[in-house]
Protein backbone atom coordinates (compact mmCIF):
# COMPACT_ATOMS: atom_id res chain seq x y z
CA UNK A 1 0.00 0.00 0.00
CA UNK A 2 1.49 3.28 -0.86
CA UNK A 3 1.41 5.94 2.31
CA UNK A 4 0.15 8.52 -0.58
CA UNK A 5 -2.17 7.45 -2.83
CA UNK A 6 -5.44 5.63 -1.37
CA UNK A 7 -7.31 3.08 -3.73
CA UNK A 8 -10.95 4.02 -3.54
CA UNK A 9 -11.69 0.74 -1.08
CA UNK A 10 -9.15 2.13 1.89
CA UNK A 11 -10.57 5.33 1.35
CA UNK A 12 -14.27 3.84 2.40
CA UNK A 13 -13.22 1.84 4.54
CA UNK A 14 -10.49 4.15 6.39
CA UNK A 15 -11.24 4.84 10.35
CA UNK A 16 -11.49 8.20 10.42
CA UNK A 17 -9.66 8.51 13.97
CA UNK A 18 -6.96 5.68 15.89
CA UNK A 19 -5.71 5.73 19.14
CA UNK A 20 -2.20 4.32 19.79
CA UNK A 21 -1.54 2.94 22.82
CA UNK A 22 2.26 2.87 24.00
CA UNK A 23 3.13 4.75 20.77
CA UNK A 24 6.82 3.79 20.93
CA UNK A 25 8.80 2.25 17.90
CA UNK A 26 6.22 1.01 15.92
CA UNK A 27 3.50 3.19 17.05
CA UNK A 28 5.32 6.34 16.01
CA UNK A 29 5.43 4.95 12.76
CA UNK A 30 1.89 4.02 12.56
CA UNK A 31 1.05 7.42 13.49
CA UNK A 32 2.80 8.70 10.79
CA UNK A 33 2.01 6.57 8.36
CA UNK A 34 -2.06 6.86 9.35
CA UNK A 35 -1.95 11.03 9.41
CA UNK A 36 -0.30 10.83 5.65
CA UNK A 37 -3.64 9.17 5.35
CA UNK A 38 -5.44 12.25 7.09
CA UNK A 39 -6.57 10.07 10.08
CA UNK A 40 -6.44 11.80 13.03
CA UNK A 41 -4.03 9.89 15.81
CA UNK A 42 -3.93 10.07 19.63
CA UNK A 43 -1.21 8.64 21.91
CA UNK A 44 -0.36 7.76 24.89
CA UNK A 45 3.33 7.49 25.92
CA UNK A 46 5.25 7.15 28.90
CA UNK A 47 7.81 8.80 27.65
CA UNK A 48 8.13 12.89 27.92
CA UNK A 49 10.16 13.41 25.17
CA UNK A 50 8.51 10.90 22.81
CA UNK A 51 5.54 12.98 23.61
CA UNK A 52 6.98 15.93 21.87
CA UNK A 53 8.23 14.01 19.32
CA UNK A 54 4.47 12.34 18.56
CA UNK A 55 2.94 16.96 18.60
CA UNK A 56 5.89 17.51 16.37
CA UNK A 57 4.48 14.86 13.45
CA UNK A 58 0.83 15.70 13.90
CA UNK A 59 -0.32 13.76 16.80
CA UNK A 60 -3.74 15.45 17.16
CA UNK A 61 -3.82 14.10 21.47
CA UNK A 62 -0.93 12.66 22.96
CA UNK A 63 -1.31 11.94 26.78
CA UNK A 64 2.05 11.17 28.98
CA UNK A 65 1.00 8.33 31.56
CA UNK A 66 1.52 5.07 32.65
CA UNK A 67 -1.18 2.54 30.65
CA UNK A 68 -1.53 0.22 33.63
CA UNK A 69 -3.07 3.44 35.83
CA UNK A 70 -5.96 5.02 35.54
CA UNK A 71 -5.17 8.85 35.87
CA UNK A 72 -5.10 8.90 32.09
CA UNK A 73 -9.48 8.12 31.48
CA UNK A 74 -10.27 11.46 32.87
CA UNK A 75 -7.39 13.08 30.54
CA UNK A 76 -7.83 11.77 27.07
CA UNK A 77 -10.86 13.66 26.05
CA UNK A 78 -11.70 13.18 22.14
CA UNK A 79 -13.91 9.68 20.97
CA UNK A 80 -11.59 7.21 18.32
CA UNK A 81 -13.24 4.60 15.66
CA UNK A 82 -10.17 2.57 16.20
CA UNK A 83 -7.75 1.08 19.06
CA UNK A 84 -4.24 0.13 18.52
CA UNK A 85 -2.26 -1.53 21.86
CA UNK A 86 1.11 -1.63 20.85
CA UNK A 87 2.54 -1.12 24.34
CA UNK A 88 6.04 -3.24 25.13
CA UNK A 89 6.98 -3.98 28.65
CA UNK A 90 7.55 -1.51 31.78
CA UNK A 91 10.59 -3.26 32.37
CA UNK A 92 10.84 -4.99 36.00
CA UNK A 93 10.58 -8.39 35.33
CA UNK A 94 7.16 -10.43 35.34
CA UNK A 95 5.35 -7.64 37.42
CA UNK A 96 6.69 -4.80 34.66
CA UNK A 97 5.11 -7.86 32.04
CA UNK A 98 1.65 -7.88 34.28
CA UNK A 99 1.47 -3.54 34.85
CA UNK A 100 1.87 -3.40 30.50
CA UNK A 101 0.16 -6.28 28.79
CA UNK A 102 -2.37 -7.61 31.87
CA UNK A 103 -2.94 -4.42 33.32
CA UNK A 104 -2.42 -2.12 30.97
CA UNK A 105 -5.30 -3.88 28.69
CA UNK A 106 -7.45 -3.68 31.07
CA UNK A 107 -7.35 -0.13 32.05
CA UNK A 108 -7.99 0.19 27.70
CA UNK A 109 -11.04 -1.70 28.02
CA UNK A 110 -12.43 -0.10 30.90
CA UNK A 111 -11.64 3.22 28.96
CA UNK A 112 -13.30 1.49 25.69
CA UNK A 113 -16.74 0.54 27.66
CA UNK A 114 -19.56 2.46 26.13
CA UNK A 115 -18.21 3.20 23.19
CA UNK A 116 -18.64 1.65 19.52
CA UNK A 117 -15.20 1.10 18.82
CA UNK A 118 -14.85 -0.57 15.18
CA UNK A 119 -11.33 -2.25 15.44
CA UNK A 120 -9.53 -3.04 18.27
CA UNK A 121 -5.31 -4.41 17.28
CA UNK A 122 -3.27 -5.70 19.78
CA UNK A 123 0.84 -6.70 19.34
CA UNK A 124 1.49 -9.25 21.13
CA UNK A 125 4.52 -11.47 20.60
CA UNK A 126 5.42 -15.18 19.25
CA UNK A 127 7.45 -15.34 22.60
CA UNK A 128 3.81 -17.52 23.76
CA UNK A 129 5.10 -20.61 21.77
CA UNK A 130 7.08 -23.23 23.71
CA UNK A 131 8.08 -24.87 20.78
CA UNK A 132 11.84 -26.29 19.67
CA UNK A 133 13.70 -28.17 17.57
CA UNK A 134 12.91 -26.66 14.07
CA UNK A 135 9.22 -27.55 13.94
CA UNK A 136 6.91 -24.88 11.91
CA UNK A 137 4.44 -23.37 14.53
CA UNK A 138 1.42 -21.90 13.16
CA UNK A 139 -1.71 -20.24 15.31
CA UNK A 140 -2.99 -23.75 16.61
CA UNK A 141 0.33 -24.74 18.45
CA UNK A 142 0.13 -25.40 22.37
CA UNK A 143 0.86 -22.78 24.13
CA UNK A 144 0.32 -24.68 27.95
CA UNK A 145 4.14 -24.61 28.25
CA UNK A 146 4.59 -21.12 27.68
CA UNK A 147 7.59 -19.18 29.62
CA UNK A 148 5.86 -16.91 32.45
CA UNK A 149 6.04 -13.89 30.32
CA UNK A 150 4.17 -15.89 27.89
CA UNK A 151 1.60 -16.51 30.20
CA UNK A 152 1.18 -13.07 30.85
CA UNK A 153 0.87 -12.51 27.31
CA UNK A 154 -1.71 -14.74 26.36
CA UNK A 155 -3.45 -13.19 29.30
CA UNK A 156 -3.65 -10.05 27.80
CA UNK A 157 -4.80 -11.76 24.51
CA UNK A 158 -7.82 -13.72 26.30
CA UNK A 159 -8.35 -10.20 28.20
CA UNK A 160 -9.35 -8.91 25.04
CA UNK A 161 -10.61 -11.68 22.86
CA UNK A 162 -13.53 -12.36 26.04
CA UNK A 163 -14.35 -8.87 26.53
CA UNK A 164 -18.00 -8.02 26.12
CA UNK A 165 -17.49 -4.54 24.13
CA UNK A 166 -19.04 -3.21 21.42
CA UNK A 167 -16.12 -3.92 19.42
CA UNK A 168 -16.98 -4.91 15.74
CA UNK A 169 -13.11 -6.29 14.80
CA UNK A 170 -10.85 -7.40 17.48
CA UNK A 171 -6.98 -8.71 16.17
CA UNK A 172 -4.28 -9.98 18.32
CA UNK A 173 -0.66 -10.10 15.89
CA UNK A 174 2.12 -12.32 17.31
CA UNK A 175 5.09 -10.39 16.59
CA UNK A 176 8.21 -11.94 15.84
CA UNK A 177 11.47 -10.46 16.83
CA UNK A 178 11.32 -6.45 15.79
CA UNK A 179 13.82 -4.85 13.79
CA UNK A 180 14.67 -1.59 11.45
CA UNK A 181 15.91 2.08 11.46
CA UNK A 182 17.16 2.60 14.59
CA UNK A 183 17.06 -1.03 16.25
CA UNK A 184 19.42 -3.60 14.62
CA UNK A 185 21.73 -4.42 17.53
CA UNK A 186 23.34 -7.35 16.04
CA UNK A 187 23.99 -5.43 13.13
CA UNK A 188 25.76 -2.94 15.54
CA UNK A 189 27.78 -5.19 17.47
CA UNK A 190 29.57 -6.18 14.01
CA UNK A 191 29.88 -2.66 12.97
CA UNK A 192 31.78 -1.48 16.01
CA UNK A 193 34.25 -4.73 15.12
CA UNK A 194 33.00 -7.65 17.56
CA UNK A 195 34.60 -10.67 16.28
CA UNK A 196 32.78 -13.11 18.87
CA UNK A 197 29.04 -13.32 19.18
CA UNK A 198 28.08 -15.30 22.93
CA UNK A 199 26.24 -18.34 22.36
CA UNK A 200 25.47 -20.49 19.30
CA UNK A 201 24.12 -19.78 16.23
CA UNK A 202 22.71 -22.68 14.92
CA UNK A 203 19.00 -21.75 15.78
CA UNK A 204 15.89 -19.92 13.92
CA UNK A 205 15.42 -16.06 14.17
CA UNK A 206 12.28 -15.02 13.17
CA UNK A 207 12.04 -11.78 12.57
CA UNK A 208 9.59 -8.74 11.21
CA UNK A 209 10.33 -5.25 10.14
CA UNK A 210 9.02 -2.48 11.96
CA UNK A 211 7.48 -0.91 8.71
CA UNK A 212 6.01 -4.77 8.07
CA UNK A 213 4.14 -4.27 11.49
CA UNK A 214 2.97 -0.75 10.51
CA UNK A 215 1.65 -1.84 6.93
CA UNK A 216 -0.11 -5.29 8.57
CA UNK A 217 -2.13 -3.07 11.12
CA UNK A 218 -2.54 -0.42 8.16
CA UNK A 219 -4.35 -3.56 6.58
CA UNK A 220 -6.34 -4.64 9.36
CA UNK A 221 -7.63 -0.84 10.42
CA UNK A 222 -8.61 -0.41 6.74
CA UNK A 223 -10.46 -4.08 6.72
CA UNK A 224 -14.35 -3.74 6.85
CA UNK A 225 -15.05 -7.19 7.44
CA UNK A 226 -15.55 -8.20 11.13
CA UNK A 227 -15.69 -11.78 10.54
CA UNK A 228 -11.90 -12.32 10.75
CA UNK A 229 -10.87 -11.50 14.14
CA UNK A 230 -8.79 -13.45 15.46
CA UNK A 231 -5.22 -14.43 16.68
CA UNK A 232 -2.54 -13.98 13.86
CA UNK A 233 1.71 -14.71 13.83
CA UNK A 234 3.81 -11.52 11.85
CA UNK A 235 6.69 -12.72 10.93
CA UNK A 236 8.54 -12.77 7.53
CA UNK A 237 8.44 -15.47 4.99
CA UNK A 238 11.71 -17.16 5.16
CA UNK A 239 13.04 -17.21 9.17
CA UNK A 240 17.08 -18.19 9.03
CA UNK A 241 19.66 -19.20 11.44
CA UNK A 242 21.70 -17.12 13.50
CA UNK A 243 24.85 -17.94 12.20
CA UNK A 244 23.78 -17.77 8.55
CA UNK A 245 22.42 -14.59 9.28
CA UNK A 246 25.47 -13.10 10.83
CA UNK A 247 27.35 -14.81 7.64
CA UNK A 248 25.64 -12.88 5.45
CA UNK A 249 26.25 -9.22 7.16
CA UNK A 250 29.79 -9.12 7.52
CA UNK A 251 29.93 -10.16 3.89
CA UNK A 252 27.72 -7.17 3.01
CA UNK A 253 30.04 -5.34 5.21
CA UNK A 254 33.22 -6.80 4.09
CA UNK A 255 34.24 -8.07 7.36
CA UNK A 256 35.28 -11.49 8.84
CA UNK A 257 32.42 -13.74 9.85
CA UNK A 258 32.28 -13.49 13.58
CA UNK A 259 32.62 -16.87 15.68
CA UNK A 260 30.16 -17.92 17.96
CA UNK A 261 30.89 -18.50 21.84
CA UNK A 262 28.75 -21.24 23.73
CA UNK A 263 30.63 -20.44 26.52
CA UNK A 264 29.93 -16.62 26.37
CA UNK A 265 25.60 -17.01 27.64
CA UNK A 266 23.89 -13.41 28.33
CA UNK A 267 21.84 -13.25 31.52
CA UNK A 268 19.18 -13.35 29.14
CA UNK A 269 19.37 -16.96 27.80
CA UNK A 270 21.27 -18.38 31.03
CA UNK A 271 17.65 -20.57 31.30
CA UNK A 272 17.65 -21.49 28.17
CA UNK A 273 20.81 -23.10 27.35
CA UNK A 274 22.29 -20.29 25.85
CA UNK A 275 19.99 -20.27 22.89
CA UNK A 276 16.70 -19.50 21.89
CA UNK A 277 14.39 -22.06 21.34
CA UNK A 278 14.74 -23.00 17.78
CA UNK A 279 11.25 -22.54 15.85
CA UNK A 280 9.80 -21.46 12.61
CA UNK A 281 6.97 -18.90 12.99
CA UNK A 282 4.35 -19.02 10.21
CA UNK A 283 2.37 -15.89 8.85
CA UNK A 284 0.37 -18.24 6.46
CA UNK A 285 -3.20 -17.26 8.11
CA UNK A 286 -2.53 -13.68 8.07
CA UNK A 287 -1.04 -13.20 4.73
CA UNK A 288 -3.36 -15.66 3.16
CA UNK A 289 -6.89 -14.25 5.19
CA UNK A 290 -5.72 -10.11 4.22
CA UNK A 291 -4.13 -10.97 1.15
CA UNK A 292 -0.90 -9.43 2.85
CA UNK A 293 2.36 -9.74 2.09
CA UNK A 294 5.67 -7.78 3.75
CA UNK A 295 7.68 -5.05 2.10
CA UNK A 296 10.73 -7.27 3.53
CA UNK A 297 9.96 -10.96 2.78
CA UNK A 298 13.40 -11.97 4.43
CA UNK A 299 16.15 -10.50 6.56
CA UNK A 300 18.35 -9.57 3.66
CA UNK A 301 15.96 -7.68 2.36
CA UNK A 302 15.16 -5.51 5.69
CA UNK A 303 18.89 -4.85 6.31
CA UNK A 304 19.91 -3.88 2.86
CA UNK A 305 18.55 -0.49 3.71
CA UNK A 306 20.27 -0.27 7.28
CA UNK A 307 23.80 -1.30 6.32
Amino acid sequence: MSDTFLTTAEINDMPKSVMIFGCGYVGTALAQKLIKACVRVGALTRNASQAADLKKLGVSEVVVEDLHATAWHPVLKDDYDAVVNCVSSAGGGLEGYRKSYVEGQRRILEWVEGSAIRSYVYTGSTSVYPQDGGIEVDETADTTAAPPTGQLLLESEQILMDAPHRIESRYVLRLAGIYGPGRHYLLDRMRSGERVIPGVGDYFLNLIHRDDITSAIYTLLTCAASGNSGIYNLADNHPTTKAKMVEWLAGQMGLPTPQFDPDQVSSRLQGRGGRMPSRRISNRKFSQTFAWQPIHPDFRSGYEALI
